[in-house]
Parts: structure tokens; sequence; C-alpha cells
């Protein structure tokens, strides 16, 4: 775990820590800008959904995308067929767009073609992909660890997945 000390968690509450296979990546939630998707990812992550799920669709140049907890955890019902399928058992999250841009390093909410259809999935983008811009919700970015995103093992879906091996809210880490 990083050192909770340093300057990059500005806001413990709204800061989450996502544990890859290379190390951690800290990101930094935007709840004056989407505050439903950033109450349901803390939500999400303080029952340990994430928790080994793994990234279904990672596309080269574009974006890493998880969170179906529905199908993805990996050491429960992992169903790589139906990755990408699911949600989680809460209700979805209407959009929240804004003006910020799906810059490299933004986490934006995954959703079907229904733009109030986001529910537990997000991507992170490898890239800028501005022609993602007020049709996804941002809602995050990293501010740290970039380096493990870009080493997550590209597919659609990956032969072999990697996986989140957990979140935490920073606030609660001791």
């Amino acid at each position: 775990m990083p050192d909770l000390k340093t300057p990059e968690i500005k806001d413990p509450e709204n800061t989450i820590i996502l544990t890859l296979k290379g190390g951690d990546v800290v990101i930094a939630l935007l709840p004056d800008v989407a505050p439903k998707h950033v109450e349901r990812m803390k939500q999400l992550v303080r029952d340990g959904a994430y928790d080994n799920v793994a990234f279904h669709r990672v596309i080269e140049g574009f974006m890493a995308q998880t969170g179906d907890v529905e199908n993805g955890n990996m050491e429960k019902d992992f169903n790589l067929r139906r990755a990408g399928t699911g949600g989680s058992k809460y209700p979805d999250v209407p959009a929240e767009f804004s003006n910020l841009p799906h810059d490299r390093g933004t986490i934006g909410a995954a959703r079907s073609s229904s733009p109030n259809s986001a529910n537990s999935q997000f991507f992170i983008n490898f890239s800028d992909n501005h022609f993602l811009n007020k049709q996804y919700t941002v809602y995050g970015r990293v501010v740290s660890g970039m380096e493990h995103v870009d080493a997550i093992t590209r597919g659609e879906p990956p032969a072999k997945p990697d996986r989140m091996i957990s979140l935490k809210v920073a606030a609660d880490v001791a």
C-alpha cells in the first residue's frame, strides 16, 4: 500500500487504491463532477465486489475495461464468455456527462447503448479518447501507477485476463 501521507492522496475519502499484478494504482475520484458514479464505485469497493474481477476488454491504444462484478470474478464465478455483460446488485446510475475530456488516465463509466445504463463497469483510458467526450461519464483519474495500467494484458477478451487484485478506499486503509 502506498504511504497515505504522500501528497498524491489529497482526499482519502475520494481516492481509490487499485492493486494490480505490477503494483498499486492511485485513482482520484471526482465527486464534484459525477457524485452518483463516485458513490457507486465507493459502495462496490467497500462491498469487496471488485476484488479479483477480470479486465475483460483491453484494447491497445484505447482502454482497459473491467468491473463486471456479476460475471468477472476470477475466484468465484468467472465466465470469460459472459464477462462484460453484467453489472451489480444495485440499480443503474444515470449519466453524469461533463466537460471533462476522456484524457489518458481518466476513468469512465462503461454502459450499454442507453446513456443511463452505467452500473459497475468502468474503463481506464490508455490515450486521449476525446471521441467519447460528453457520451460517457468521466468520474476519476489515475494520479500514480499508470505504468501498471499500461501493462494490463490486451485482448477482447484476453486469453488469460489480468484482474483487479483489490480495490480500497484510501480512507479505509490503516
